[in-house]
């Protein structure tokens, strides 16, 4: 049972990237996925998840309106589209499957599976 993050690399302040987490061992579609990152020195942090029960996605207000979350099932992999990078979203991004019910948005104790993270840097 596993999540791979793929899709990160280098891009400039104001450029686009797509990250793509892949599913292994189990079927995506049954689970509510999330994207958290950690940038140097700082502790993790939920960027975009779905909420259970068909409630729609979180974002944090610090990449609402600029990234977008998604879905493919017949693919197993789930998607966070980033536009307007900035040099503060530098940090590795990962993907996690949440795994107790919770009233809260994004809490990474409520997610496991962790794979790899891919590392996105926004830089000039």
């Amino acid at each position: 049972v596993q999540l791979q993050a793929s899709g990160g690399g280098l891009v400039q302040p104001g450029g686009s990237l797509r990250l793509s987490c892949a599913a292994s061992g189990f079927s995506l579609g049954r689970y509510a996925i999330g994207w958290f990152r950690q940038a140097p020195g700082k502790g993790r942090e939920g960027v975009s998840c779905e909420r259970q029960g068909g409630g729609g996605e979180y974002y944090a207000d610090s990449v609402r309106g600029r990234f977008t979350f998604s879905r493919d099932n017949t693919k197993n992999t789930v998607y966070l589209q980033m536009n307007s990078l900035k040099p503060e979203d530098t940090a590795v991004y990962y993907c996690a499957r949440q795994i107790y019910p919770s009233t809260s948005d994004c809490e990474s104790f409520d997610y496991g599976s962790w794979g790899q993270g891919t590392l996105v840097t926004v830089s000039s």
